[in-house]
């Protein structure tokens, strides 16, 4: 009678591998750019045998495609935490300014390296996709407090903020962040 022995641990299925490759690449990215990432790179961020990250990810397109949609997913679970802790009464445009000055302030490298991926996405079709469900995503959250109009409008402000803010020496103030999501809130309101 023969009993199977479970796998050695290096050799057992690891569900959360390809999630740890994604994010290991998020990480080069944010060390190194886009324009650096390797195969190598990813796997000696993930502490993984190199074969684990062309297994999962063919090409460094497949690579960058599920960075980006791992980052655009981190972002979006933030971003509905942000929503949920709003409450009803609360003042939107402020609230977004608020936001705003978060990814501008604490969480300028995690912004910065969200845009490199997104960007990526002008010279790589294969991120196309993933950037538009990005897009998506945000417009959708924004819309939920609003309408579906005014949500994507605040996504399209909400993102170009963000981008001026991490190429810009100085971020811009709170006062005049607030007022444009104020102008779009109101314009909106008059439609």
């Amino acid at each position: 009678m023969s009993t199977t022995q479970p796998a050695p641990a290096a050799r057992r299925k690891d569900p959360t591998r390809p999630e740890r490759i994604a994010r290991a690449a998020i990480d080069v990215v944010a060390e190194r750019g886009v324009d650096k990432l390797t195969h190598r790179a990813v796997a000696a961020a993930a502490g993984v045998p190199l074969g684990s990250t062309t297994y999962y990810f063919a090409t460094l397109d497949d690579l960058l495609v599920s960075a980006l949609r791992q980052a655009a997913a981190d972002d979006v679970a933030q971003m509905r935490q942000w929503a949920e802790g709003l409450g009803d009464n609360g003042d939107l445009a402020t609230a977004l300014a608020d936001l705003v000055l978060h990814y501008l302030g604490p969480a300028r490298l995690q912004t910065a390296v969200q845009h490199q991926l997104y960007i990526a996405a002008l010279h790589k079709p294969a991120l196309h996709h993933a950037s538009q469900e990005w897009d998506n995503a945000l417009a959708e959250l924004f819309a939920a407090r609003t309408d579906e109009a005014t949500g994507r409008a605040l996504s399209v402000v909400f993102c170009g903020l963000l981008l001026q803010g991490i190429v810009r020496e100085t971020v811009p103030g709170r006062d005049e962040i607030e007022m444009i999501f104020r102008r779009v809130l109101t314009g909106a309101a008059e439609s």
